[in-house]
């Protein structure tokens, strides 16, 4: 046994490194890895007995991830996604925990499903953001959806952070004391990043070890200040991440502060593993299967119907959906917190880690094969057509559809093409599954059609004979393959434009007969090379003038990254 603490941290990071890197190799996700290295280190080999000072300091992770949540919150992206993220996210927490709180009462105590409720209905946003902007899934429809309906879970955790955090049964502080406390901890953040945080940084802006070191006492001042009311520090840390967001230097201090929350981070997922007790799960299969099937059946079932209630096509209900089967790590602290105020037992909060290890890597799969698992399962997604099979989205002057060009995807790069389009004169229609493009499109008496135009019978709706241009924007490999096969085989004679997102998907598409294939990435570089050609002052005066009318215009729709594909 290792008793030194200076080696048993070393340990623990050395054989957490290696395990992340045989984690990254076989492309899994790095939180299990970790977890597991704990419990190999700890319960397996016994290797570390002693982790208090491992989980001491696991306790900085918790206050750098929540200071970070807070430095990057941007309540504009629920905006970007409207009603699906706000009362579309609020509705999925609380039928989720609810639902699940009425099955685990079943099982485990009141208190106890309180606990377990909370973490089946949150998702993870570093897992989920991760492979989402590994796939360059971010700024598609579905994974603005996600994104919203993450930051909502993040704000309802801290909501339910705190109030668990202040039900520790200390009856020397009375809870109207600690909530008159809070309130003012909570005007003193907004009155120091208005009046005292914009000065001060603006100071320590000039040394960038300063700026690094006030970012890091502006999190443990207010950490301390919580911990001070008996309060939880990552609340604390999340207050003091937010009195920073608005500032100028919030890019600077994310950049010099991730690495810092990555490694303290790495330390309490470890920690959770070096806490779990093997002896504690007899018992504990049917807990550990009812929570498992809760957060990857009930709850991408609830988000895929909410999804749909909204007016999304199948197709984004389920990629949704799916990307959300997972426990959070914000489910981990607030098991955390429960364990250490003695609301859950060893044993479920050993659960909770073992069902996040397992749905987290189920959700790396489920994403990685999720076009395939579609196609698989689409059959059986009949029910989230209901909300919009009686009222189809279009706008059709004709009855019959008999055009010259369909573009597929007017957000972001359709934008620009269909403006070309316009200009050519050219009879298009546009096709889209965000409900909302398409309303804007009706009202402007634009040709559009709402659906999925993967689905054979959207196709089918398309006179594609009279087609002479079809051009999407989607960039899912196999079914635009499909979609050139379906497009050649009626009319041999169309030009077909399709886009990817790497180059080997470019090369397979031109070799399933597309005339041209989009790669959004490589775009501005063309551009900026022509620019370069021409080496003429006016031209390039005339062409600012023109992107800067440009990017006004997609501000007011909301546009961020135009190079994205959606």
């Amino acid at each position: 046994m290792i008793t030194d603490q200076f080696f048993q941290i070393g340990l623990v990071i050395i054989i957490a490194t290696v395990i992340g890197l045989i984690a990254s190799r076989l492309r899994q996700p790095l939180i299990p890895a970790y977890i597991l290295a704990g419990i190999l280190v700890g319960p397996v080999f016994g290797l570390v007995q002693d982790a208090t000072v491992v989980q001491m300091l696991s306790l900085w992770g918790v206050a750098f991830f929540l200071f970070m949540i807070g430095l990057e919150m941007d309540l504009r992206t629920v905006s970007r996604v409207g009603m699906i993220a706000t009362a579309g996210g609020t509705l999925q927490v609380i039928l989720t925990f609810t639902l699940s709180y009425v099955v685990l009462h079943l099982i485990v105590s009141s208190r106890a499903a309180i606990y377990l409720a909370i973490a089946v209905a949150l998702s993870s946003t570093m897992i989920v953001v991760q492979m989402l902007s590994d796939r360059r899934e971010i700024d598609t429809l579905h994974g603005r959806i996600i994104v919203g309906i993450l930051l909502m879970q993040d704000i309802l955790a801290i909501l339910a952070l705190s109030a668990l955090s202040t039900f520790n049964g200390n009856a020397a502080i009375p809870l109207s004391a600690i909530l008159a406390a809070v309130g003012a901890l909570l005007v003193l953040t907004l009155f120091a990043s208005r009046f005292i945080f914009p000065a001060l940084f603006r100071f320590a802006a000039h040394s960038q070890q300063l700026l690094f070191l006030l970012s890091i006492s502006t999190c443990l001042l207010f950490s301390l200040a919580f911990h001070y009311l008996n309060l939880s520090i990552a609340i604390g840390a999340f207050l003091g991440g937010l009195a920073l967001a608005s500032l100028p230097y919030t890019t600077e201090i994310v950049g010099r502060i991730k690495p810092l929350r990555d490694f303290f981070s790495t330390l309490f997922f470890v920690s959770l593993g070096l806490s779990l007790s093997l002896s504690s799960f007899s018992g504990l299969v049917p807990v550990i299967v009812a929570i498992l099937l809760l957060t990857v059946v009930l709850k991408p079932l609830l988000v895929m119907a909410i999804c749909s209630f909204f007016g999304h096509v199948k197709r984004t209900a389920f990629l949704t959906g799916i990307t959300l089967g997972q426990i959070s790590e914000f489910s981990l602290i607030i098991a955390a917190v429960g364990l250490s105020l003695g609301h859950l037992s060893p044993g479920l909060y050993a659960a909770i880690i073992i069902v996040a290890m397992i749905t987290i890597g189920l959700t790396s799969y489920a994403v990685q094969f999720e076009q395939k698992l579609y196609k698989i399962l689409r059959p059986l997604l009949k029910f989230l057509e209901w909300n919009s099979a009686d009222k189809p989205l279009q706008y059709l002057p004709n009855s019959d559809i008999q055009v010259e060009a369909v573009l597929v995807g007017y957000d972001r790069i359709g934008y620009s093409i269909f403006k070309s389009l316009q200009k050519l004169k050219k009879k298009t229609l546009i096709v889209d599954f965000n409900p909302d493009i398409i309303r804007t499109l009706i009202e402007r008496r634009v040709p559009c059609l709402y659906g999925d135009i993967f689905d054979p019978e959207l196709l089918e709706r398309i006179n594609l004979r009279k087609v002479n241009l079809f051009i999407s924007t989607a960039v899912t490999l196999t079914d635009n393959r499909q979609l050139i096969r379906q497009i050649k085989s009626v009319n041999s004679h169309c030009t077909v434009f399709v886009a990817a997102n790497t180059i080997a998907d470019a090369l397979q598409l031109y070799q399933a007969g597309a005339d041209y294939v989009i790669l959004p990435h490589f775009l501005g570089g063309e551009y900026t090379s022509l620019l370069l050609e021409q080496n003429d002052p006016r031209t390039l005066l005339r062409r600012k003038l023109d992107h800067l009318s440009e990017l006004r215009a997609r501000t007011v729709l909301g546009h961020e990254h135009p190079s994205h594909v959606t």
